[in-house]
């Protein structure tokens, strides 16, 4: 996707994905998909954290952070939209499937592109990470899909401690975004760098890959928790 600056516009290095949302829900605001994407029906039961649901979109920014665009100037940007029945803004569909890979798999690289706060967890460890994106799969698939997981989410817990962190290269960073609206400061930090981790993996390899497209932990509408996963010999 893409918009026209109608004025020079500088995005700040970490301010990117909060001056694009602002942007674009405003360029879409009072048509069909605004409160779809930015105002989902809240949830009056379930887990605290499904009352204000996770939207059906994340953010792709980090390549704009630091640039700068003159008037008339078009701004790329790309947007991964989980919902189906926003299917008329989706450019292009990917379907993934969560089948264990059919190859063994014992190492791999994940790099954490943008700010990731996983909720509970020390680091990058691996359960914590697997647990969170197996969460916010089930639950963005409960909310905008085919329904939740239906795995034994304990089990699956379990099986991946037998999965060890080779190496952390990780750094934490502090950020932050004032709402448009509100006026509220609200944190955007987490950890940035790399992890490769040792174990069985073949069957968590495939929640790793649409980890990539869906993000991980916390803000991830805003972009944050942005992962890069590679297969090592």
């Amino acid at each position: 996707m893409s918009l026209r600056a109608k004025a020079p516009l500088s995005f700040p290095a970490g301010e990117a994905a909060n001056r694009i949302r602002g942007l674009w829900g405003k360029n879409l605001h009072g048509g069909p998909f605004y409160e779809k994407l930015f105002a989902p029906p809240r949830r009056d039961t379930g887990p605290s954290g499904l009352k204000d649901p996770p939207r059906p979109f994340v953010l792709r920014t980090r390549h704009l952070d630091g640039r700068s665009f003159a008037a008339g100037e078009e701004i790329p940007f790309l947007v991964h939209i989980f919902d189906r029945k926003l299917a008329p803004l989706r450019c292009r569909q990917l379907s993934l499937s969560l089948a264990p890979h059919p190859e063994p798999v014992t190492r791999v690289k994940v790099e954490f592109l943008t700010p990731t706060d996983l909720k509970g967890g020390h680091g990058a460890d691996f359960p914590t990470l697997l647990g969170r994106l197996r969460d916010r799969i089930s639950t963005l698939r409960s909310l905008y899909g085919d329904g939740p997981l239906e795995i034994d989410f304990k089990a699956m817990g379990q099986r991946a401690t037998l999965v060890h962190s080779l190496s952390q290269d990780i750094d934490y960073i502090e950020r932050q975004r004032k709402s448009f609206h509100t006026g509220q400061v609200h944190p955007l930090g987490g950890f940035i760098g790399e992890a490769i981790y040792e174990g069985p993996l073949a069957e968590f390899l495939p929640y790793l890959e649409l980890g990539a497209w869906l993000g991980v932990g916390r803000q991830t509408v805003w972009g944050n928790g942005e992962l890069r996963v590679t297969r090592l010999a």
